[in-house]
């Protein structure tokens, strides 16, 4: 039988005839299966239980987990049929009394990331979703719901004074579909297809929808951004041009997370998952051991002038700021810093897996979108084959 946890065994998997999964037994009456992409993606999980009221086994996708890497994959989609098949057992109410689409979101976000949580705050918890019954829910219930959050515009700015707002784009709206679509995957087995009961339908994600991101900064832009920026951030700014670690990562660490005898750099819980380490060269630690210095240590390392940790609220403006001094284009954000270390890291032909830790994200999320930048070392390997 094949074990799911081997990462190479799941690589050499082929896809099955029908889709059919590949199952690992779990414990009695509960099996994990994992299904391969005939594109080369990730792949799909799933859960199998036995449901004794009806007397046959019933299925439910799990998803195909993109922020989570090597074993983190296979041991949350066991857990996840675990939970799956109590509830299962429970007649499908589960041991919390999940009723409603709003109770069904609670439970998920109970064990996920503080984003998928905002984004159910957001965009469930407060509206009509939120309320009907799982038994009752249709597909024109999450069309509503669906028609909903795209009329509603996007916020860029969360100034009370100047709220500023966009139309939201086809890859905002998948993103804010997706813990709603994984709460109800965790409860509900999808309906037959072209009927009232294919709710899963409704929340089908648009194809294409990510666009690359093209702005760029080279050394000297993210030199003279750091140098136009006040004293207050500009420890922070500098951090997020020599580490890719996204701006929220970055801005909780603390002093205690550092190491200088090791030179050891410890992330806590990102959107990619858990804590990792990252072990930084010497020039890096040289910049950083100023910021600790005579610091408790739970202060930030990159803290603001009283001592609190950056947020999105508070770095936004210092930015902005920094943006127009410089002469620089006007969308470049926290988030264009860290694209930018991404893209020199890839150019300097550093293997996409290393930049992938370095950055706390997946190997296909570093393919998808800097995969272009590789196209020229390629051309070169295969001249180089040439006798």
């Amino acid at each position: 039988m094949t074990d799911l946890s081997k990462i190479g065994e799941r690589e050499r998997l082929k896809p099955k005839r029908g889709d059919e999964p590949h199952w690992q037994r779990i414990m009695n009456g509960c099996y994990v299966g994992f299904r391969p992409s005939k594109r080369g993606g990730r792949g799909a999980w799933l859960a199998r239980a036995y449901d004794a009221d009806i007397r046959k086994y019933q299925r439910a996708a799990l998803g195909d987990y993109p922020n989570l890497n090597g074993h983190e994959v296979f041991n949350q989609a066991r857990r996840d049929a675990e939970q799956w098949a109590s509830k299962i057992e429970c007649g499908g109410a589960g041991p919390e009394n999940i009723i409603t689409v709003g109770d069904a979101c609670r439970s998920y976000a109970s064990s996920r990331q503080p984003s998928e949580l905002g984004i159910l705050k957001r965009t469930v918890f407060n509206d009509p979703i939120a309320s009907v019954k799982l038994k009752k829910l249709r597909r024109h219930h999450l069309q509503g719901w669906r028609k909903r959050l795209e009329d509603t515009p996007a916020l860029i700015s969360r100034n009370k004074t100047n709220i500023t707002t966009k139309q939201r784009s086809k890859s905002t709206v998948n993103r804010d579909m997706s813990p709603l679509r994984a709460a109800l995957r965790m409860v509900l087995s999808e309906g037959a297809p072209n009927t009232d009961a294919a709710w899963q339908e409704a929340l089908r994600p648009y194809r294409n929808a990510d666009k690359r991101r093209v702005l760029f900064l080279d050394e000297a832009d993210r030199r003279r951004l750091v140098a136009c920026a006040n004293q207050e951030i500009g420890g922070f700014l500098r951090g997020l041009c020599f580490l890719p670690l996204r701006a929220g990562a970055l801005a909780a660490l603390t002093v205690k997370d550092f190491d200088p005898k090791t030179r050891t750099l410890t992330i806590g819980r990102d959107k990619s998952g858990g804590a990792r380490q990252l072990v930084i060269p010497s020039n890096i630690a040289s910049i950083m051991e100023p910021h600790c210095k005579d610091k408790p240590p739970t202060s930030p390392i990159f803290g603001r002038r009283d001592g609190r940790p950056w947020n999105k609220d508070a770095w936004k403006g210092p930015i902005k700021e920094a943006v127009f001094a410089s002469g620089l284009p006007t969308g470049v954000c926290a988030y264009t810093l860290r694209h930018s270390v991404i893209t020199e890291l890839i150019r300097m032909s550093v293997p996409a897996l290393t930049v992938a830790q370095l950055s706390g994200t997946s190997i296909v999320m570093i393919e998808r979108h800097y995969g272009h930048l590789v196209q020229g070392d390629a051309e070169k390997a295969l001249a180089g084959l040439v006798f």
